[in-house]
């Protein structure tokens, strides 16, 4: 996402507690702070972290992005969180006199290397606005869905969804090879198909040839589940299919499966049906050819 906005010209200050992940960027022109309050000065600055708790510490607290003496105009958040955090967030930065968007976004690095990330966004739409050029640098695109934190519930829904779908390929893929059909056959076919989907194909390496090298992980889908549970008892929507896969995930972390890849699911599936699955070493490709 970052160097998407170095390639199209812009000034960017970046920050990571693990500096050698920023080094990359640093080669493309970027600069780099050695401390989040060092972004404060920066008109935009957009945050990603992995959880509720990390977008709190990264705002608040001594060395947070609202101590500095200068503030940010706006804060994007493309985080995946909770609604609950999201307006604590919202409210600190208000407090400082920060506009803050919820801005999850949809995609895996490869998904974003291929200039094919997408993006919900809620908050004040004038803010919006503004950010929404450099928003379109970084995503395919992006949409708005309105004030407050809205665009919190629709990621938690897609991410419900990655999920669902996820659980049921594993199965219909089993189920084919159970009946002696090779993985990279059916997916084949699947993805000639009307059910094809930029998802299944992303997907085919992972499930073909059992490369759960993580893309995201089992964990943080569980987090995503656990939020989206969360949200569906809240607002008494029962969700029978999604309730029966957030178990299905603690399986796989109960199996070692918590730091690969959720694709790995295609594995706890074939040991509920007696099967031993190996690599097909076939040379499937995700479809994920980077765009301009």
């Amino acid at each position: 996402m970052a160097s998407r906005v170095l390639r199209a010209g812009h000034d960017l200050t970046v920050y990571n507690r693990t500096r050698s992940k920023v080094e990359p960027l640093l080669a493309l022109g970027a600069k780099a702070a050695d401390s989040v309050s060092e972004l404060a000065s920066c008109d935009i600055v957009f945050i990603t972290v992995a959880s509720s708790g990390d977008l709190l510490a990264v705002l608040g607290g001594d060395s947070g992005l609202l101590s500095a003496k200068d503030r940010p105009e706006i804060v994007v958040d493309c985080s995946t969180v909770s609604g609950e955090a999201s307006a604590e967030a919202r409210a600190a930065a208000g407090a400082a006199g920060v506009q803050f968007l919820a801005a999850p976004v949809s995609g895996n690095p490869r998904v974003a290397d291929s200039g094919r990330l997408t993006m919900v966004v809620s908050g004040p739409k004038e803010s919006y606005e503004i950010a929404r050029p450099y928003l379109k640098l970084v995503v395919r695109e992006a949409t708005y869905v309105g004030e407050g934190e809205l665009a919190r519930l629709v990621k938690l829904c897609h991410n419900l969804f990655l999920g669902v779908v996820i659980q049921s390929l594993a199965e219909i893929t089993i189920l084919a090879e159970k009946g002696g059909v090779r993985r990279a056959d059916f997916l084949t076919f699947l993805n000639d198909s009307v059910m094809g989907s930029a998802f299944s194909r992303y997907k085919m390496p992972a499930l073909v040839n059992l490369d759960f090298h993580p893309t995201f992980t089992t964990h943080l889908l569980r987090k995503d589940f656990d939020l989206g549970l969360g949200a569906a008892r809240e607002l008494d929507v029962p969700m029978p299919v999604a309730g029966a896969v957030h178990q299905r995930l603690g399986e796989a972390i109960g199996y070692g499966y918590g730091n690969e890849d959720f694709a790995a699911l295609v594995e706890i599936v074939a040991r509920g049906a007696g099967m031993e699955i190996a690599s097909e070493n076939a040379p499937v490709t995700d479809g994920l050819d980077p765009t301009d």
